[in-house]
């Protein structure tokens, strides 16, 4: 059995339990890229999925390389002068989460790491699944 010490992030706690978004419909989705110049990151800083009751689910990685999960709704994006710009917007088809736009969630499964807290979290959908980590202290996500 898993301890609740594992289960939550050093610094940033337990969080929002991601298992709330079951049996909802996934509307919308947010993210913010760091861009410098013309370039924009491949992965995203900061995921939001948006469900058919409105309650937003932000997603990120905290400085001790946890993968965050809280209840907040998408921010501004802002100017970082000479390091660049974070830009929020709603997704097109730069995750992979706008494949599954209108679908119910039918799972989550969360992963944990006994020194870092939640490492993974699973989505599952009728037609696929989306997989967002922490790697390194970067976000990542994949089907």
């Amino acid at each position: 059995m898993e301890s609740e010490k594992v289960k939550q992030c050093p610094l940033y706690g337990s969080g929002a339990r991601p298992e709330v978004l079951v049996g909802r419909r996934l509307e919308e989705v947010f993210a913010a890229w760091h861009r410098s110049g013309n370039e924009k990151s491949e992965d995203p800083l900061d995921v939001w999925l948006i469900d058919s009751q409105g309650s937003p689910m932000h997603i990120t990685t905290g400085s001790d390389w946890c993968l965050i999960v809280e209840s907040s709704s998408p921010h501004e994006g802002y100017d970082m002068d000479r390091w660049g710009r974070v830009e929020v917007a709603q997704v097109g088809d730069r995750t992979p989460f706008a494949d599954h736009l209108g679908e119910d969630i039918l799972a989550v499964r969360e992963e944990f790491e006994p020194k870092t807290g939640r490492i993974a979290l699973e989505v599952t959908f009728a037609s696929g699944r989306v997989r967002i980590d922490s790697w390194a202290g970067n976000l990542r996500m994949s089907e």
